[in-house]
């Protein structure tokens, strides 16, 4: 764990600040490299990607306030370590989503394949986000005696995000970036088979985000807030993961043949 990348005196660069902004540009280049494919406008697309960046970061921080707003209420000089935390990502996500859904609409993009085009770059920089999160020690799992438990020592880790130290844990940031690159390859390998149609790649990572964040739930042991007896993630993602099989239905019925007799009508 190497939460300081380089100590300059004066400068300090962090490990996850490095490794976050690498996540973006990463994610940003995959998308507009599947844009251009696509036959999508580029200036269109970057800006769209510039947009989802800054919401996706003003969203982590607002949801991280939401689940942990007694200690912000109680203590409003927290708020200040706002600037150097990442947030929780499905709050980046719904507001990013928002966003880009509005963005879309007024610019005149086609949404569902715009949707597609981005998917995979949100899988890819979520990979390179968890490693950085592995770094500074947050979003650390259970004590487990299991052969590839890490344990952290670095004393800034635990004063900057509550990290413990000198304890074997989960490793669940290395879960979920192995999560996520294990559906960035599943949509790549799967995009062009069976039925196509415009939203099914993004849904479909909707879904197995879904699933993967709510199993990778029951590991972690950082304060994240609780809803209805499950973490904020967890409840979060009981209502997307059926929502994006609703979704992946009637999208796919929307290209359907049309029914013979209304064909023989035609």
């Amino acid at each position: 764990m190497h939460p300081i990348l380089l100590d300059l005196g004066p400068a300090t660069i962090y490990t996850y600040g490095v490794l976050l902004a690498a996540a973006y540009l990463l994610g940003l280049q995959l998308a507009m490299v599947r844009a251009k494919a696509r036959g999508l406008d580029q200036t269109r697309v970057l800006d769209l990607g510039i947009y989802i960046i800054i919401s996706a970061l003003v969203g982590a921080k607002l949801l991280l306030v939401i689940t942990d707003f007694r200690t912000y209420t109680s203590n409003p000089a927290e708020l200040l370590t706002l600037a150097r935390s990442g947030g929780v990502f499905y709050g980046g996500l719904i507001l990013a989503v928002i966003v880009a859904v509005w963005y879309i609409r007024r610019i005149g993009l086609p949404l569902w394949t715009t949707c597609d085009v981005f998917a995979p770059g949100i899988a890819l920089g979520h990979v390179v986000g968890r490693f950085g999160c592995f770094f500074a020690g947050c979003c650390w799992g259970k004590p487990t005696d299991v052969p590839w438990a890490i344990t952290f020592t670095n004393p800034y880790a635990a004063s900057n995000v509550g990290t413990p130290l000198n304890v074997p844990l989960h490793p669940t940031q290395l879960y979920e970036a192995g999560a996520e690159a294990l559906i960035l390859g599943l949509l790549l390998a799967t995009e062009n088979r069976g039925r196509r149609y415009p939203g099914r790649t993004f849904w479909l990572y909707m879904l197995l985000y879904a699933i993967s964040r709510f199993v990778i739930e029951f590991y972690r042991n950082d304060p994240r807030g609780m809803v209805m007896m499950f973490s904020t993630s967890q409840f979060i993602s009981l209502v997307l993961a059926p929502l994006a099989i609703v979704m992946l239905v009637v999208l796919s019925r929307q290209l359907e043949p049309a029914p013979r007799a209304a064909r023989k009508a035609a």
